[in-house]
């Protein structure tokens, strides 16, 4: 590790905090219905949308129509996109003339972009025609990850409301989320992107002949703007195969180190709009803090490991002095190769700029970790923050069980009710993860897959599953996911990581909205100070070490001892 790299980590985590309160402020009053700066030029927008669509945004929702309204949403948007990719060599912008997709293959591009998960099992340039990627996959982009934003709200509202049975109008946050926050946002950071050379542009392919000789084609297309958004949103699908190993989407350090940030950026701050709207701003600082201890702490990790030789190497005699450099991209070295990945996995954003299958073994556990907590270190926009909460309301559930007192958070009681729907909450990881990939390991369509022998084919494997139930999307390079078999497993495990996540959480946020406020007492424990912070960051790391365990050691801690006595796989 190079003191270049360590200032890099150092100015990233410094603006990381320092962006904290601007953007989460700004959010906590677009979602509390507060005047903005802008709204003179998109207030008449949003009652454009509102009178086009039918929609009455003073109507508020019950949980379960809020629910509902989530689900056909997001289920007319797959249908569209199955039915887009599908047809796509109908349709314009194709100058590749590229196929329809196969309908396995449909499926899983649809559940995974309205799931704002965006595995791809598939090239991007070979496979999506420009409209495809446009008109498909760039919309899903902006609309999962208003929806994970939207949900999050929900939560929210049940944790501040009194005694009411709504929680707010699906509709109505879904927009406002799109026109105040990830459309202005995006605009931005394409204009930047635009500025460091990545294409926008609907020019044909061009044909160049390379050093070597041959012919080559540089497929361009509207690069930027899908960038953009597939960092904010967390989301990650990239415009190509390579994505942002690729230097027509990520082509300077700069450009690197701004994505970085913007992987990050919107869902940290979100937990300051959780503290602003709750009105003590010190609790979003407080699960803040978690994040980003835990995040500290993996990419120390990350990078330590990185930045070793590879003992069999070093056997061999070959110079390891900048540390594991396979399938890392020489401009950005291992500090911005593993800030990236530690960053991607914690939040929810399958992008990469560098190939973790060539990660070494603990390095690539590091990665997997982040996605088996729950992707809860950040996680995902809205999503990192609700999956965090379920794990602070297990946290104030057994801090209440030490002291012999009725749980409480934010001054709603933590009851049975919640408690049953956290834990359901909390089975769908493993869920995914050991139950469909033990399926995966001993059905030979599923095994087929597994392209490395020992337990490095064990690691692209859960790192596979966990990818899709956590809604990431980033995966081991290694890993054949371009089967029917992984592509409609894979599009269930996404799915069912989604949705029964979220389905539990809405009905906790109804649950708590219809509750009366407790006043606090003597003995109600304190959620925004240090003992708390460390009690979540023990409930987590329990949960998921005890649940996953037994399958790393199997994997990559099997695959690092016997690495430093010379075996590879």
């Amino acid at each position: 590790m190079t003191i270049q790299g360590l200032v890099q980590i150092a100015v990233f985590l410094a603006l990381l905090v320092a962006t904290v309160p601007v953007l989460g402020g700004y959010m906590a009053r677009v979602f509390s219905g507060e005047r903005v700066w802008i709204d003179p030029a998109l207030k008449p927008v949003e009652r454009l949308i509102y009178r086009l669509c039918g929609i009455n945004p003073a109507r508020e929702q019950h949980w379960t129509t809020y629910t509902a309204a989530m689900l056909a949403f997001n289920l007319l948007g797959g249908l569209l996109l199955f039915a887009l990719v599908r047809l796509q060599h109908f349709l314009p912008l194709n100058p590749t003339n590229v196929p329809g997709v196969s309908s396995a293959l449909g499926f899983n591009i649809a559940a995974s972009f309205i799931t704002n998960t965006n595995w791809q099992a598939y090239s991007g340039e070979q496979a999506l025609s420009i409209f495809s990627q446009m008109v498909g996959l760039t919309v899903q982009n902006f609309l999962s990850a208003a929806t994970g934003i939207a949900v999050l709200i929900a939560l929210i509202r049940g944790l501040t409301r009194k005694t009411t049975k709504t929680i707010g109008n699906f509709y109505v946050d879904v927009v406002r989320c799109i026109l105040y926050v990830l459309l202005p946002l995006s605009l931005v950071l394409a204009m930047f992107l635009v500025s460091q050379g990545v294409p926008q542009t609907f020019d044909p392919p061009a044909v160049v002949t390379t050093l070597e000789g041959p012919p080559q084609t540089l497929i361009g297309g509207p690069v930027a703007y899908q960038v953009a958004i597939k960092q904010l949103g967390s989301n990650g699908g990239g415009f190509y195969n390579a994505n942002a190993a690729h230097p027509y989407e990520n082509p300077t350090p700069l450009a690197n180190f701004v994505q970085t940030w913007a992987i990050l950026g919107l869902a940290a701050a979100l937990t300051f709009t959780f503290g602003r709207m709750v009105g003590d701003t010190r609790q979003g600082w407080a699960l803040f803090s978690v994040m980003l201890v835990l995040f500290t702490a993996g990419l120390g990790a990350a990078t330590y490991f990185e930045s070793r030789a590879n003992p069999a190497l070093a056997t061999a005699g070959v110079d390891q002095r900048a540390g594991n450099m396979e399938g890392k991209e020489v401009r950005f070295g291992v500090a911005a190769s593993t800030l990236w990945a530690t960053a991607t996995t914690a939040a929810s954003n399958g992008s990469v700029n560098a190939m973790h299958d060539s990660f070494t073994p603990l390095g690539g556990l590091v990665l997997m970790v982040n996605m088996k907590l729950g992707e809860v270190v950040f996680g995902g926009v809205g999503a990192g923050l609700y999956g965090m909460l379920v794990f602070v309301i297990i946290t104030v559930f057994i801090a209440g069980l030490m002291v012999g007192r009725t749980p409480e958070y934010l001054g709603k009681k933590i009851e049975a009710r919640e408690i049953k729907l956290a834990v359901l909450a909390l089975l769908v990881v493993p869920l995914g993860v050991l139950g469909f990939g033990a399926l995966s390991l001993v059905l030979p369509a599923g095994a087929a897959s597994i392209t490395q022998p020992g337990p490095h084919g064990l690691s692209e494997l859960l790192y596979a599953y966990a990818s899709a139930v956590g809604n990431n999307g980033s995966a081991f390079a290694g890993f054949d996911a371009a089967t029917p078999y992984q592509e409609i497993m894979l599009g269930l495990v996404i799915l069912i990581g989604r949705y029964l996540t979220i389905i539990p959480l809405l009905a906790i946020a109804g649950s708590l909205a219809a509750k009366k406020v407790v006043p606090p007492s003597t003995g109600t424990l304190p959620t925004h100070g240090p003992l708390f912070i460390t009690l979540v960051m023990g409930i987590i790391l329990v949960v998921g070490g005890l649940t996953f365990f037994p399958a790393l050691a199997l994997g990559p801690v099997v695959e690092h001892l016997s690495m430093l006595h010379g075996k590879l796989f």
